[in-house]
């Protein structure tokens, strides 16, 4: 266990269930709207993506790295051996747009087949720390879902201006 977690929680660590996180989301969509609950757990994951980024050393490196070590890095950092976010295959870039496929992601967990569930706060982390790495502003979209027959949840961001 390292320091970090014995500083957060002596004996649980960093780690929570996936069933209370999904009630955040739910409770949160419930008290503000579809709409205003995904603008808000956007920008949490953002917050949250700049700081693994930050901790990781990969801002504003864009230069210095590849795209699938910057598929590593999220891997490692969201991954079974980080947060337990999501798992993530693979990052692309296409012109100007980043595609960013993962699966297992918490916000799709538990979800049925068909739901219209969208991966807000991991679509924010992803942004964040890609914004972090990139150093510049993107804006970001779930285009494809494993509820509705992708295989992966696919986040797609676009470098603005």
């Amino acid at each position: 266990m390292s320091l970090a977690q014995n500083a957060l929680r002596q004996e649980l660590g960093e780690l929570s269930s996936v069933v209370c996180f999904k009630a955040v989301v739910v409770g949160v969509e419930e008290a503000l709207g579809d709409k205003a609950a995904a603008i808000a757990l956007i920008s949490a994951g953002r917050q949250r993506g700049k700081k693994l980024a930050e901790e990781l050393g990969v801002t504003k490196k864009g230069e210095d790295m590849s795209l699938p070590e910057v598929a590593e890095k999220l891997q490692y950092a969201l991954g079974k051996d980080g947060t337990r976010l999501c798992v993530v295959d693979k990052v692309i870039q296409d012109g100007e747009v980043y595609k960013v496929y993962t699966r297992e992601t918490v916000c799709s967990a538990g979800e049925e087949e068909g739901s219209t569930r969208q991966c807000t706060f991991t679509l924010g982390a992803i942004q964040g720390f890609l914004e972090g790495f990139l150093g510049k502003r993107l804006r970001g979209q779930h285009t494809e879902s494993v509820l509705r027959g992708g295989s992966h949840d696919v986040l797609e961001y676009t470098v603005l201006g």
